[in-house]
């Protein structure tokens, strides 16, 4: 009887360990998505000091409360700007790199991936449906993105993210009252 119950323990020792959920990984470090969104020198780090309009912005685009004061980000010479933000898939973050240049996007890159699911979104064949995306009036993208079965999570947090990213660059345009 012991001889039978010592495979079905390596079977389902076998299982767990196979089944576990996937590490955090990084894909690209903070200096070096800095370095492919500005290809001379990178510029001093700025930072936007969020106010209720923001939070309340944040709240309609992201279906929760911002729990952020600040948002940091940098700005070259022209209208080139790099931000760095972290959304909630399903349970961990996601750090996005977003560089805009005016009112579009330029381009997405997820920096690092911690949920054991969804991790295509860091594939070029999704990230790159953001490019030249602009936010409308209503604080939606100008297009459909469309979705990866299995990171519904995922891709919903990249969409909700490069739009918060859009709403936050388009405030920096805004004359000072």
């Amino acid at each position: 009887m012991t001889d039978q119950r010592f495979p079905l323990f390596l079977c389902l020792l076998a299982s767990l360990l196979l089944a576990r959920p996937a590490a955090a990984e990084d894909y690209l470090s903070q200096a070096d998505f800095l370095k492919q969104a500005f290809a001379a020198v990178t510029p001093e780090v700025k930072t936007l000091w969020l106010n209720n309009d923001h939070k309340q912005a944040a709240t309609s685009i992201f279906g929760h409360a911002y729990n952020g004061m600040r948002v940091r980000y940098w700005q070259g010479d022209n209208s080139r700007r790099a931000w760095i933000v972290e959304e909630i898939g399903k349970e961990r973050p996601i750090s996005i790199g977003v560089i805009t240049e005016g009112k579009e996007v330029k381009d997405v890159v997820i920096l690092a991936f911690r949920e054991s699911r969804g991790w295509e979104v860091k594939n070029r064949f999704f990230t790159e449906q953001f490019a030249n995306a602009t936010l409308t009036t209503d604080q939606n993208l100008d297009r459909k993105v469309d979705g990866i079965t299995g990171a519904t999570l995922s891709v919903r947090a990249v969409t909700s993210s490069v739009r918060w990213v859009l709403y936050l660059n388009s405030q920096l345009d805004l004359p000072a009252s």
